[in-house]
């Protein structure tokens, strides 16, 4: 077991949430128990995930995407006063942490959807904040639309939106999971011939075409289950915890 607080040390100390500016409170967000032993990984602290945790009797829940975001009502009502009523009433910590889970350079986002879609040698796209919000690699042989887009249904068991010239081949290709399709100019000016993502936007379908670049929009669940479970899989392996990553199924 561990307590709270020395979960706590080791998350901040993994991940470094004191050096990127986000849009959430990173770190412990809801307190629970002192003692820590089973913990549920997901994506979002959604209703379900925590549902979920309270039948595997979890003392906590690590998640990219929890509460108390910019611009979001204070009040405590609705969905989220049953969200944190049910933290609060079984004794379960949440923790959260949202861009350092993006940009971590082997357990983020970026670097774990890298990896599993064989995009080896990958390094941060320079010069974009904060550094490894954007991943890039360079193909060994240049591959067809087609073929990037069954290696990408293939991998995240879902097929992408694709935008692009088909019979361009790729080579060099940009990456950032989940909302990060504005990054799609910052890629092209680089040289991309591919960028992935998980949403697309109205505009995005234009930069694509204007700049002649490859999109694939795969989703941001999709592309965002792995840096939690990665994490995960971190503290059950050197802490001996006993941690269980639960999907939560999100189309979007």
């Amino acid at each position: 077991m561990i307590s709270r607080l020395e979960l706590l040390n080791v998350l901040d100390n993994l991940l470094k949430p004191n050096e990127v500016k986000d849009y959430c409170p990173n770190g412990l967000q809801v307190e629970g128990k002192l003692r820590i032993k089973t913990i549920v990984t997901g994506v979002t602290a959604s209703q379900r995930l925590i549902d979920a945790a309270i039948e595997h009797q979890a003392d906590a829940i690590l998640v990219h995407h929890g509460y108390f975001w910019k611009g979001e009502p204070a009040v405590v009502t609705g969905m989220k006063q049953r969200r944190l009523k049910a933290l609060l009433t079984n004794d379960i910590n949440l923790y959260a942490y949202h861009l350092p889970i993006d940009i971590h350079p082997e357990l983020g986002n970026n670097a774990q959807l890298g990896s599993l879609l064989g995009l080896v040698n990958s390094q941060p796209l320079t010069d974009i904040a904060p550094n490894g919000i954007v991943f890039k690699a360079t193909l060994a042989e240049p591959v067809t639309q087609q073929a990037l887009t069954e290696k990408i249904s293939q991998v995240l068991g879902r097929t992408p939106l694709v935008e692009g010239d088909s019979n361009k081949l790729i080579q060099h290709v940009a990456w950032c999971s989940g909302g990060g399709q504005g990054f799609i100019d910052q890629a092209a000016a680089a040289g991309m011939d591919a960028f992935i993502s998980g949403e697309v936007s109205e505009q995005t379908i234009h930069s694509a075409r204007e700049q002649d670049i490859h999109y694939f929009a795969c989703g941001h669940h999709a592309t965002e289950r792995y840096g939690a479970k990665a994490v995960g899989d971190y503290l059950a392996r050197e802490l001996g915890l006993d941690v269980r990553f639960i999907d939560i199924d999100n189309p979007a």
